[in-house]
Parts: C-alpha cells; structure tokens; sequence
C-alpha cells in the first residue's frame, strides 16, 4: 500500500519508521528539507514545500497514492487534506476547516465557548494592538498574550513568567494585522494528551509531558519543544482519574462540535492542557502530533499505525486498535549551540554509542556521509525502560556521546525535575 507522509521532521521520521513496520508498506515522502532518516527508508522523496499543495497532489497523482499522513500544522492550513481528498486519497489529518482547531485560536475559543466544553479559560479576542494594549492595562490580574495565527510555540508571552505588564503591552503592540488574543494566565502544570479520531471516536495515547523553555531548570525563551517524557503507566501522579476523564471528555466533545459545524475532524487531536488546582484547562489544541511528543508515543506503538492510519480514515476505529507497550519513555534534543535565538549551522556531529534508544533525525543535513547542523532542532533520542529512571538513563547517556557543536537539556525526565513537578500540583491542591 503506498502512503505518502507530509513533513521532515522528527515528528515525521516517527511517523515513517512506524509506517513501515508493516512490511506491505511503500513509503513516499514530501518534504522541505531532506530528513536524512526519512529519506533512507522512502521508495521516493520529494523535497519541496509540503505548503505548495499542486506540487505535493501532483507528486501523489504521479506515484498513485493511496494514503497520506500530514504532519505538520502549515500544511493543513494550507489545505493539502482537502485537496488529496479529493483525489481519492485518503488523509490523516483533518480538512482546513477543521485544522482551525490549531491554527486560529480565536476561532478554537469561540466553538469552546459556543457549545459550552469544558475547560475554556477567560478570554478576549482584540482587532488591534491598541485594544489589546488598553485591556492588559486595566487587566487586574496576569495574562497570556497570543497571536491566533500558527506561531510553532514560540509565540505566546506570559505575564509573572516571561514578560511584565509593560512588557505584554511592548508585544502586543507588535502583533500587526492579526487578531489578539488575551487568556487568563493559567497556574498549575502541563500535560499533553494526544488522540486518534475518525471523526466520532476517540482513542487517547499515553499521557507526555513537554519541556518548551531552552535551557535546564525551565528558563529562557519558548522553543518547539526540548524533550518530553512518559510514564510505563501512561499517565501522571500529578494528574487524576478525575483529571483524565476530564480531560478527555474536553477532546470528545471538541470532536463532536466540529462534527455539528459540519467540518469532520480526521487524524490526531494533541490536547496541551494545564492542570489547575480545579481541574483541567486547555492551553491550546493541535491539529497533529507534537514534536517531540510523537517520538514518546510512537517508540512504544504496540499496534500497526497503518491499520490505525486506514481506520481513522474510513470511519472505523476502535479502541482495539491501538495499544502500547508498558514502559517509561524520555526524549531529548540536541539542538544547534544559540537555538533558538541565534542557531549556529554547519556544524559536524557525530553520534556515539547509544543502548535501549531510537534515534530521530530532525533539521540535520547527511552530506557524504557526515552529519551536520542546521538552524533547528536537529535530533532527538528516545530511552525507553520500565520505567522514568531507566529511560532517562538510556537518553542521557546517548545525548553525552554525541560529539559536536550542540546542547540537550539533561534535566528532562530526570527524578529531581519530575519530583518538582509533583510538588508543584501538591501545593497549589493543598
């Protein structure tokens, strides 16, 4: 069966490598820049702007594809679901009326408070900068300032965590053209909760957590994502049974609504959901899988994503599809020394030795032979033990032997920042 995966990152060297575990797979692939992981085990690449949607349809046209996998967010933005849909060929990933779950947050809070889903913050949407500029003025209390546009997580500031009042005001100001949003900030801690869905039914993954700050010890500015981890249980001790069902009781419903305003939401639904100390609140959805959110759960996929992959596209999935092995993942990522401000590229690295991981190839250059930097992420390795201590041994220890210009984060997954985390959702409960 040939099926077409929409990206080059790590995200999508997960996607691939699980694709193909089934042997009747043939894998094709569009990407901007050459992920040399993906390109090893693709029958064929095109390397091209996944955005550019007649290149992409005419390369599946061209190669009669029959599935496809999007990865990433601009793409379905662009509308490349809806128009490999009508081609006949079938997509995981939702339509861009339904990708607007992600890539227009003010319309995400609207169908929220619309329908009357759980989990909604307090927020304003704002035409101009001066009006968002007034509100946070008079606003007693801190807020999270967001442009409703795709910002690849890097685009919300913080008040009391990144920015002071004048400072949300100085980024406001900046945001031109857009509509603002302003949330109420949410205190408690993060967990993300990613789905497959056919558009009726919910299948969740394991519970991740994300690190987005750049440096050790959660400080410096928003990346994609510097690592994330789970647990051999799939879920969190700072998050309940009662938080779960919550939670995915947020998802299902999003789900049924977007069914209601007539635009069926196909592929992965990723909940990032702050646990406040009166339950869970949504910080955002994604239309997709993270990065590196994907890596944790794809490493540990007990079942075939292909069959998921046709399930979810005919409108038959079910919960005994999917299943996962029972053990703790940590994934960390090297990144160019200066990511994210000023990423150096060019750089030669070299991996090492590396036990009981999986190496995910991201924004890395292959030439003749030698692996070098570009200005993103560049690669990530995903331990896996039975549990948390172990994977993060494993991911670590792999990290360290990768000789070269670039950095990781050693903290994630590691017992001291995972006992914090605890602690924190003990003390704001308490």
């Amino acid at each position: 069966m040939k099926i077409l995966v929409a990206g080059g990152g790590g995200r999508e060297h997960a996607i691939c490598l699980a694709l193909t575990k089934n042997a009747n797979v043939e894998l094709y692939s569009v990407m901007g820049k050459k992920n040399p992981g993906i390109a090893k085990i693709a029958r064929e690449t095109l390397i091209h702007a996944e955005t550019d949607v007649p290149a992409v349809r005419a390369f599946a046209k061209e190669h009669n594809i029959q599935y496809a996998f999007i990865g990433p967010e601009a793409p379905l933005e662009a509308g490349l679901a809806d128009a490999l849909t009508k081609e006949g060929i079938g997509c995981v990933g939702p339509v861009k009326a339904a990708a607007r779950i992600e890539t227009d947050k003010g319309f995400c809070r609207e169908l929220m408070n619309k329908h009357g889903i759980d989990g909604c913050p307090a927020y304003k949407l704002c035409k101009t900068p001066e009006e968002a500029a007034a509100f946070i003025r008079q606003y007693p209390g801190d807020l999270a300032v967001k442009p409703t546009g795709l910002t690849g997580g890097k685009g919300v500031k913080v008040m009391g965590e990144q920015v002071d009042r004048e400072g949300a005001v100085e980024y406001a100001m900046t945001l031109k053209d857009q509509v603002i949003i302003l949330e109420e900030r949410l205190l408690g801690e993060e967990f993300t909760l990613m789905a497959f869905t056919d558009g009726k039914t919910l299948v969740p993954m394991p519970l991740v957590q994300d690190h987005k700050r750049a440096f050790e010890g959660d400080v410096g500015p928003n990346t994609g994502g510097m690592g994330s981890y789970s647990l051999e249980d799939h879920t969190f001790p700072f998050v309940t049974e009662t938080d779960y069902a919550r939670a995915l009781s947020i998802m299902q419903a999003t789900v049924n609504a977007l069914a209601k305003e007539g635009s069926p939401y196909k592929g992965i639904l990723y909940g990032q959901f702050m646990n406040t100390k009166t339950g869970p609140k949504v910080i955002e959805f994604n239309a997709r899988f993270g990065d590196p959110e994907a890596m944790n759960v794809l490493t540990i996929l007990n079942s075939d994503l292909f069959t998921i992959a046709e399930h979810i596209i005919s409108g038959t999935l079910s919960a005994q599809d999917v299943s996962f092995e029972k053990k703790a993942t940590v994934c960390k990522y090297l990144v160019p020394t200066g990511y994210p401000d000023k990423p150096h590229a060019g750089d030669v690295i070299t991996p090492g030795q590396a036990e009981n991981t999986i190496l995910y190839y991201a924004n890395v250059e292959l030439e003749n032979g030698v692996l070098k930097t570009l200005t993103s992420r560049t690669m990530a390795y995903v331990g896996v033990g039975a549990g948390l201590a172990e994977a993060e041994k494993y991911a670590e220890a792999a990290c360290r032997n990768v000789t070269g210009n670039v950095r990781y984060r050693s903290d994630i997954g590691t017992e001291t920042l995972f006992a914090k985390r605890i602690a924190h959702m003990k003390e704001l409960r308490s």
